[in-house]
């Protein structure tokens, strides 16, 4: 994924992690596959890739918004996206940090 990221974000170490994680997503869908939140409510922001680009915007200065937050706050950090990711992608690292 193409980020946008400002310097005194990639001047920290957590700005240059947030970036590698969501340069590493490549979009392909499987996580939604295995993904609760997504299965039950069938919304692409309410699942792992969806989040992923919440969280990139975010990182890139948008201002949150309470539906941003609760697609964020419906994860159910089980971790099931990350074993189907053929990207290795660390979704709890992208989503928590």
């Amino acid at each position: 994924m193409q980020t946008r990221l400002s310097p005194q974000t990639l001047a920290s170490a957590n700005g240059r992690e947030a970036e590698q994680i969501l340069r590493s997503c490549v979009h392909c869908g499987f996580c939604t596959a295995t993904c609760p939140t997504y299965q039950l409510l069938g919304d692409e922001l309410d699942g792992p890739r969806g989040r992923i680009y919440q969280i990139k915007q975010l990182l890139e200065g948008t201002t949150p918004t309470d539906s941003l937050q609760q697609h964020l706050d419906r994860c159910l950090s089980c971790r099931s996206c990350e074993t189907t990711c053929p990207s290795g992608v660390n979704y709890l690292a992208a989503c928590w940090r």
